[in-house]
């Protein structure tokens, strides 16, 4: 709302400074400030607030040490996250730019799933709170929103170089561009391509999943897009959630992700470092590092309170938000394939108890008795089982996590 005020104040008057707004950098950076101020001040109200309502957090005995005395923890703090995201946004980044819409529609979707999850299990007593297709539910119905703008939206495009055999009469203008001693001509278009490393031109197109039908196999293109789009964000949502399960590691590992993703919208964004870096010029998405920058400020502040030991927990309210927001964001900038490596350790995780869960089923079918490959799942309580303080976990997690930020990035230069 204040870029589109300081954007009508310097076009109409002569304002010194109000230059300022139109650099993205520098409205990301006083977002991320925003964000951390809001997060650190205000979080320390919330604590005492829900502690006033008693809104603590009911922990289970599963013997691991030092557990039992985070009974009665505040819980619910993802709504002081949710807060520090979406008061910069609003504040600082374009809003009648696409994906930042799409950004805020995720965060209060994902937010108001977690948020009832909360509320059912401390005000209504539930231990097990939402539904588990309650959620899925909403994860679907984000993906289908998702899915759909971006598909069919006008405004959401890809450059791409046009070919030699493209005649000049198309029905989409072309530009003249030049690198180096080349000239060439690109169109915004749109496209149902992605980024992927180790493929050609680091390029997939979702429609060639069916190039073996033959014929005009583009027409399934929109099938499988939302399929993945739908899956990615379901996926990424809920290993959030079960990272969320000691002090301080999915907050800080959503935070280096969130640096990650930022640095690639900018780039993105950007047509001398996409064309450097081999990866998609996508227009207007550059906007996205304000979205960015508050919510690695929300998560970074809120660390301050759930560091160990933690004073106040996230809760569903935070974690599957976080987890809606890191694959919505990912998809938009055209690289959820790299989500696997990125979100490795949210991968790990789910996976852990995936493995352990159909381990257990299946060994006590077939022996009558169930058996377990981890001490207990997810990973981080089986490495608390072998003796390995909270603390110790967390922080090697989160250096794991920044290995995989890197890989990343690297990974996009790779041809």
């Amino acid at each position: 709302m204040l870029y589109l005020l300081f954007e009508y104040l310097h076009k109409h008057y002569d304002i010194p400074g109000l230059r300022l707004f139109q650099y993205i950098t520098f409205r990301a950076s006083i977002s991320i400030i925003l964000s951390l101020v809001i997060t650190t001040v205000y979080g320390r109200r919330l604590i005492d607030f829900l502690h006033k309502k008693q809104v603590g957090e009911t922990v289970r005995n599963l013997g691991l040490e030092g557990q039992m005395q985070k009974q009665g923890t505040p819980t619910m703090g993802g709504i002081i996250i949710l807060l520090g995201i979406l008061i910069p946004t609003l504040l600082f980044a374009n809003i009648t730019n696409v994906y930042v819409i799409l950004m805020i529609i995720t965060t209060v979707w994902m937010g108001a799933v977690g948020f009832l999850d909360d509320y059912i299990k401390v005000f209504k007593k539930n231990k097990e709170g939402l539904a588990g297709r309650f959620k899925v539910v909403g994860q679907v119905g984000l993906g289908l929103i998702v899915g759909c703008t971006m598909y069919f939206h006008p405004n959401i495009v890809v450059r791409e170089t046009v070919q030699d055999d493209v005649k000049p009469t198309s029905t989409v203008p072309m530009v003249l561009r030049q690198k180096g001693e080349t000239f060439y001509y690109t169109q915004d278009v749109k496209s149902t391509k992605t980024n992927m490393p180790f493929y050609k031109n680091n390029e997939f197109d979702y429609a060639k999943v069916f190039k073996f039908l033959g014929g005009d196999y583009q027409k399934y293109a929109f099938l499988v897009f939302i399929l993945f789009t739908v899956f990615i964000i379901t996926a990424v949502s809920n290993g959030a959630n079960i990272t969320d399960g000691i002090d301080g590691l999915a907050t800080g590992t959503s935070a280096v992700i969130g640096i990650t993703l930022g640095i690639l919208a900018y780039v993105s964004g950007n047509t001398v470092m996409a064309d450097y870096l081999n990866i998609m010029y996508i227009p207007n998405s550059g906007e996205l590092l304000i979205f960015a920058g508050a919510f690695v400020g929300s998560c970074v502040g809120f660390l301050w309170y759930n560091s160990y030991p933690a004073q106040i927990f996230m809760g569903d309210t935070g974690s599957l938000a976080i987890g809606g927001i890191i694959a919505s964001f990912a998809l938009m900038i055209r690289k959820e394939l790299l989500i696997p490596v990125l979100c490795g350790v949210f991968l790990v995780e789910l996976v852990s108890v995936i493995m352990q869960v159909s381990y257990f089923k299946y060994t006590k079918k077939k022996f009558g008795e169930g058996r377990r490959i981890f001490l207990m799942s997810p990973l981080h309580h089986h490495y608390q089982k072998k003796g390995y303080h909270e603390a110790k976990i967390v922080t090697r997690f989160w250096i794991i996590g920044i290995m995989l930020a890197i890989i990343t990035v690297v990974t996009l230069k790779l041809r």
